[in-house]
């Protein structure tokens, strides 16, 4: 099993997440309600959408990883997953991304307009 699969799979088991396709094209997704917190690009690649604010609290931490890519005006970061310790990184990011969607307003924060995804979507959903 891909290291992307593993991580979301692991992610659907918390209370009150759930999958889908994400906004952005992706095949998986981690919601919250509307909010998306976590899609997955490839096999061992991870977004997360930390929120601006969140990343701007932990962005001395988050500048310190190898596995953490910091996007330019985004409040995604993504996650390189090429260990079980990133899977581990993930899903603390993943609890403070669910922290910062407690103060956002309801709806998707993927949608158009809000925060998206930085990445284009790569192919069609019917591959």
């Amino acid at each position: 099993m891909n290291a992307a699969r593993h991580a979301g799979e692991r992610l659907m088991t918390w209370p009150g997440l759930s999958g889908g396709q994400a906004y952005c094209g992706t095949d998986l997704c981690v919601r919250t309600g509307t909010k998306e917190i976590v899609h997955f690009h490839g096999e061992n690649e991870a977004d997360v959408h930390l929120t601006h604010s969140m990343i701007a609290k932990l962005r001395p931490v988050l500048k310190n990883s190898t596995a953490i890519r910091l996007r330019a005006g985004s409040g995604w970061v993504t996650v390189r997953l090429d260990t079980g310790a990133d899977i581990d990184l993930l899903t603390t990011l993943v609890s403070a991304a669910l922290q910062a969607a407690t103060v956002l307003p309801e709806g998707p924060v993927t949608g158009p307009g809000n925060d998206p995804c930085t990445r284009q979507r790569a192919y069609s959903s019917s591959h």
